[in-house]
């Protein structure tokens, strides 16, 4: 009639009043990252019943993505506070042993991820060691609009299958989403029609300790259920848990770095031209990640007249091409392609009397 987490209630009071004599001077504890408070409270009652119990945790903060299930990064990031022993007057004694290279991602994955992580402040600073050098961009970004995402998934599939070795085992391909609908649902047709290929899908959180030759990350977008997700923490959970973070999406940051270093060789980004993912925003803006533009429209971006924001390109039903204010919860600007190609969108310089879309058509 008790759960999991009592079971960890009751073990610590049991070792706190003694009732329980723990045989234990060493202990360890992996994935420490994923401690929580409770679990905390296990540990240090083992360790207070003998004075020379050695401690030792193993984690990567970076990779701290399961609050809602409980876990703590705060005990990770004051490990000597929290853990640390006493020895001449001094408290809080401990030692850092740094594990930086990584058995996985080429360096132009595992080196952006870095990068990227560490846009948060708070996260503890790491040398990395890739496990290879790339000869080209390893991270790609592909843009998609709703009603073209199959067949730039199947694009960057049919690119991976021609460019594996013949000869060689299956060329491994993780499929990665936010959430479990991202999941394609022609899944086996895709297994079936790339036979050399292994292609699996799964959610992000499910993927971690996973691998993979080449990394498809599906639906990165925003709003709502795309990522960053946009779902805010239920409040309960703040009741129970220590402060929050003050860095904008600091666990989705954590996320996203976890899907970047699934994978060995590449890794490439599904995203929507329509609604941009501000994680997508940030690698491509930024020369320092080394990004690969996929088959992306390189044009000028156009201007919304009524806010300043980009006007993104939405495909309508009947075939046309609108406009739209990439700010679309606040501004909601929506307007019509040229008429003339239904594709682009008319421009001017500030002194022109005409604007002039790139189909060469000029408009008063």
């Amino acid at each position: 009639r008790i759960d999991f987490e009592d079971m960890i209630l009751r073990a610590a009071h049991y070792a706190e009043i003694g009732r329980y004599d723990s045989p234990f001077h060493h202990i360890l504890v992996d994935e420490f990252q994923d401690i929580s408070q409770s679990r905390a409270r296990l540990i240090k009652a083992l360790k207070t019943q003998h004075a020379d119990t050695r401690l030792f945790a193993v984690g990567d903060d970076w990779q701290s993505i399961f609050r809602f299930a409980g876990s703590d990064i705060h005990l990770m990031r004051n490990f000597g506070h929290e853990f640390g022993g006493n020895f001449d007057g001094e408290s809080a004694v401990h030692r850092v042993v740094d594990l930086g290279r990584t058995f996985r991602s080429v360096d132009r994955i595992a080196f952006a991820a870095r990068r990227f992580v560490l846009k948060n402040p708070s996260q503890i600073p790491k040398k990395v060691i890739p496990a290879g050098t790339a000869k080209k961009p390893a991270i790609r970004i592909v843009d998609t609009e709703y009603n073209n995402t199959d067949t730039k998934l199947r694009e960057v599939l049919t690119n991976l299958s021609e460019t594996g070795d013949a000869n060689r085992r299956k060329t491994c391909v993780l499929l990665l989403g936010r959430y479990r609908f991202v999941r394609p649902e022609n899944l086996s047709e895709l297994k079936h029609q790339f036979p050399n290929l292994s292609i699996s899908y799964k959610t992000i959180h499910a993927s971690k300790g996973l691998e993979a030759d080449h990394v498809i990350l599906l639906n990165a977008a925003s709003g709502r259920t795309g990522f960053p997700s946009e779902i805010t923490d239920d409040p309960l959970l703040d009741l129970v848990s220590t402060e929050t973070e003050p860095f904008e999406n600091a666990e989705e940051r954590r996320v996203m770095y976890v899907a970047m270093t699934r994978a060995r060789h590449s890794l490439t980004l599904l995203a929507s031209v329509s609604r941009p993912s501000d994680f997508v925003s940030e690698l491509r803006g930024e020369a320092e990640y080394g990004i690969a533009s996929g088959d992306t429209n390189d044009a000028v971006p156009h201007v919304c007249g009524k806010c300043g924001g980009p006007l993104l390109p939405v495909p309508a039903r009947n075939g046309r091409i609108w406009y739209r204010c990439g700010h679309e919860q606040l501004c909601g600007n929506f307007v019509p392609a040229c008429s003339a190609c239904g594709k682009d969108m008319p421009s001017r310089e500030r002194t022109a009397s005409e604007a002039t879309c790139s189909c060469g058509k000029k408009f008063p």
